[in-house]
């Protein structure tokens, strides 16, 4: 996990650079000293009152797969033998690096509402270029489904959720549209990948976007040029059917890394498409402010799982 120190410096560096994007009529209150467990949930109001157990690190691919990847696991002490929705949470480092642990505040928050946890990690690129990490998420989707029956998880398997931030974002909208049937669902996906919802901030969504920049080029194995199909079958807003589960996307207007028309566009796209979505606007942040300063657009996004009939039907006692 970050060290303070080091979540300290990010934020006086995100901080030290508004006001040169603001320009002179704006005033920006800066960020100061959040924990680092809690960063990503710092403007969140209340949680609710479920505790749950966490297991760290559990290996969730078969033994022979190229990475011994683990997940960690947020069990709630939900009432009852009700069986529980679940999230699949998958972190965001431009495909190439950080952990789950960027993830925990989020992945807590929903533990404390009712859902079993699955925080993820994935194979990387280079070394592992696109779809690999797809695959991973195929297999930790095929592996909550094995524990679903077990004492201690008891998943309703028809309410998983992904939930994810900038790359991982990516893959789980990709994963809730193409990672059960069509091309990307061979060798691993199936109707086990099936998503009943998203909730994705910093959405890259259409690959085509981005100039030729070298973390998309390393993750697709070329530039748009040379591998256009690539580019295509990684892009979500590409693979929009009128059978898409509902999309909760949240992102930041100033953000430079992923602009905010990656949002704006594929959320009309599903809305065309008949698909239910709802876009969260985060005004005045960029990137990685607006997963610094996430709580309030997570907590609207659960209230919008909440309307689609996915967090625990029986509230705690």
């Amino acid at each position: 996990m970050p060290s303070s120190g080091w979540l300290r410096r990010l934020l006086l560096a995100v901080t030290a650079s508004l006001p040169l994007l603001a320009g002179g009529g704006c005033t920006i209150t800066p960020l100061t000293n959040p924990s680092p467990l809690t960063s990503a949930t710092q403007d969140a109001p209340a949680l609710p009152p479920y505790t749950f157990q966490r297991m760290n690190r559990q290996t969730y691919p078969p033994a022979d797969w190229p990475e011994p990847l683990g997940a960690d696991i947020y069990l709630p002490d939900t009432p009852g033998r009700t069986r529980r929705p679940a999230a699949l949470v998958v972190h965001g480092g431009g495909w190439q690096n950080r952990t789950p642990q960027d993830m925990r505040g989020i992945a807590e928050r929903l533990a404390r509402e009712g859902f079993v946890v699955a925080n993820v990690q994935y194979r990387f690129a280079p070394k592992y270029p696109f779809p690999a990490q797809l695959h991973d998420l195929q297999q930790a989707m095929a592996w909550l489904h094995r524990k679903a029956d077990e004492e201690d998880w008891l998943i309703d398997t028809d309410r998983i959720v992904g939930v994810g931030y900038s790359s991982g974002a990516h893959l789980v909208s990709l994963l809730a549209l193409k990672g059960a049937e069509g091309a990307l669902s061979q060798p691993y996906g199936g109707d086990h990948a099936r998503l009943a919802a998203v909730l994705a901030g910093g959405t890259p969504s259409d690959l085509f976007k981005f100039d030729d920049g070298r973390l998309v080029v390393e993750f697709l194995g070329g530039k748009r040029a040379e591998v256009p199909d690539q580019y295509e079958l990684a892009s979500p807003a590409r693979h929009i059917s009128p059978d898409a589960p509902p999309f909760f996307l949240f992102h930041g207007t100033w953000d430079r890394l992923v602009p905010v028309d990656h949002a704006t566009d594929f959320h009309a796209l599903l809305q065309q498409a008949g698909i239910e979505s709802e876009l969260y606007r985060q005004p005045l942040r960029g990137h990685i402010t607006s997963f610094l300063t996430s709580g309030r657009a997570i907590g609207a996004g659960i209230d919008f799982l909440k309307r689609q009939g996915l967090t625990p039907a029986v509230p705690p006692e």
